[in-house]
């Protein structure tokens, strides 16, 4: 069952990081992206830029881009790991390896096709 991993960050509490905190945040994605390509899980992942991000809206017949990445909120997604695991406590239990979940959240959605 393949899900999406969600990373959601806002620029305070990476500017709050340490450098350990940043040390500690890369360790933790090497080991899981070492663990899922091993395992065969990994589908994809990649970190997202935020300073090119637009948002898109259409109203009637008009066509409105603004500057991403977010909508309403701090909050944005600076990356996502889309795996292929036996179920969604799998997925849960990789999410849980990330650092993430210690200043942010971590976002878990099957993917229907």
């Amino acid at each position: 069952m393949k899900h999406m991993l969600l990373i959601y960050g806002n620029e305070q509490a990476w500017n709050e990081l340490t450098e350990h905190g940043r040390d500690s945040l890369d360790a933790a994605h090497r080991e899981v992206l070492a663990e899922l390509e091993a395992s065969g899980e990994l589908v994809l992942s990649n970190e997202l830029d935020t300073t090119t991000a637009k948002v898109v809206r259409r109203t009637d017949s008009r066509l409105l881009v603004t500057d991403g990445p977010f909508t309403e909120s701090k909050e944005m997604v600076g990356g996502f790991y889309i795996v292929d695991v036996r179920d969604l406590d799998r997925a849960i239990e990789i999410a849980g390896k990330l650092e993430e979940p210690t200043f942010s959240v971590v976002e878990i959605r099957a993917l229907m096709h």
